[in-house]
């Protein structure tokens, strides 16, 4: 018996360990193809950006006069900067393999308070902002502890979170919208221009860099894509997963109260609903990033360019004056097209 016991012990850590050389093959052939130069891989790794050319001289057809013009993706960068840090905050749980349904949650809760700290508290902006993020980081060690501890899949756990923080938000703020919010944040986020665009812009565009170079140069990064792409497999080779796993829960959560903070400088208010209308684009331009740029990865680069692809057909469907609902139809079908799209990569590359 103990023999038959020790035989399978020992058939299990081959498979393993062909799983893991498999991996390691796999990671060597993408790098290898990365050095090659195709024209199908080019227009793969780029083709979001060409048709996002191609949607401006379309759109610019019919309203030259507005989609050929640098005010209006002026603003647009500006507004929508928002949304690229929430997606930012959304691709490193996803590189994981989890999924954080909360973090719009984070945002609004973080946007409200916001206004109830500088607002009816008086406190100042420092220790406001200081305090927005430890409570996001605290919500991220509430996903990661539920999700691993108890081992319940990240949808159902940051799903409850989300709507526990909803409830949270009416009651603190009593269901009311709360202006008044300091100035210097306005103008630290929406007021404060570089080259025509709202500084809220470069906040984003820092962000991406950063969360890139993360992915692409650093050990975390590379563990990170290993607990996503086979978590056993991950273990096995040394990496403690609940550590990478709760890091991108905390990650995530800070994020999404960045964008909160961001969000109540951009409106001069916070509002105690409208920031959950944002998970849907989020979620769209993260799955669609996923197949521009590094292909079958998550990548910041590629979601950053997403954000302002589905921004610019919904900027021009406005110009168009096409009726508001057709902006739910844009972002729910290009999210279905997106992970289409992502699978069918993901399952053509070699694992």
């Amino acid at each position: 018996m103990r023999q038959e016991f020790f035989e399978e012990y020992e058939a299990r850590i081959a498979a393993l360990e062909e799983r893991m050389q498999s991996f390691q093959a796999a990671i060597d052939a993408e790098t290898a193809a990365q050095s090659r130069f195709s024209w199908k891989d080019q227009l793969e790794k780029y083709g979001l950006l060409v048709a996002w050319v191609l949607l401006i001289l379309v759109l610019g057809i019919f309203r030259p006069d507005q989609m050929f013009s640098w005010p209006p993706y002026a603003t647009m960068f500006g507004s929508q900067a928002m949304v690229v840090i929430l997606t930012l905050g959304l691709i490193i749980p996803l590189t994981a393999g989890d999924f954080d349904l909360s973090i719009a949650s984070v945002m609004t809760l973080s946007s409200m308070l916001v206004a109830v700290f500088n607002v009816q508290m008086g406190l100042e902006l420092g220790p406001t902002i200081f305090f927005c993020l430890a409570i996001g980081a605290m919500i991220g060690l509430i996903n990661a502890f539920f999700t691993l501890y108890f081992r319940i899949h990240s949808l159902i756990v940051t799903l409850g979170v989300g709507y526990f923080i909803n409830g949270m938000v009416l009651w603190v703020s009593n269901s009311n919208t709360i202006t008044g919010v300091s100035m210097n944040l306005i103008e630290g986020v929406i007021l404060t221009r570089l080259l025509g665009v709202p500084i809220a812009f470069y906040y984003g565009l820092i962000l991406t860099l950063i969360i890139w170079y993360v992915f692409e140069y650093t050990s975390v990064g590379r563990r990170l894509l290993f607990v996503g792409k086979g978590a056993e497999v991950a273990r096995l080779s040394g990496v403690n997963l609940n550590r990478m796993r709760t890091g991108a829960f905390v990650a995530s959560a800070i994020i999404g109260a960045f964008a909160g903070i961001l969000y109540t400088g951009m409106r001069g208010a916070a509002d105690p609903t409208s920031g959950l209308a944002f998970l849907l684009p989020a979620f769209a331009a993260a799955f669609l990033g996923s197949t521009a740029i590094s292909p079958g990865r998550f990548n910041a680069i590629g979601a950053f360019v997403a954000v302002y692809f589905l921004s610019t057909g919904i900027m021009g469907l406005n110009f168009l004056g096409v009726d508001t609902f057709v902006q739910n139809l844009f972002y729910g079908g290009g999210l279905v097209l997106a992970v289409a799209i992502s699978q069918l990569i993901r399952n053509r590359q070699p694992m």
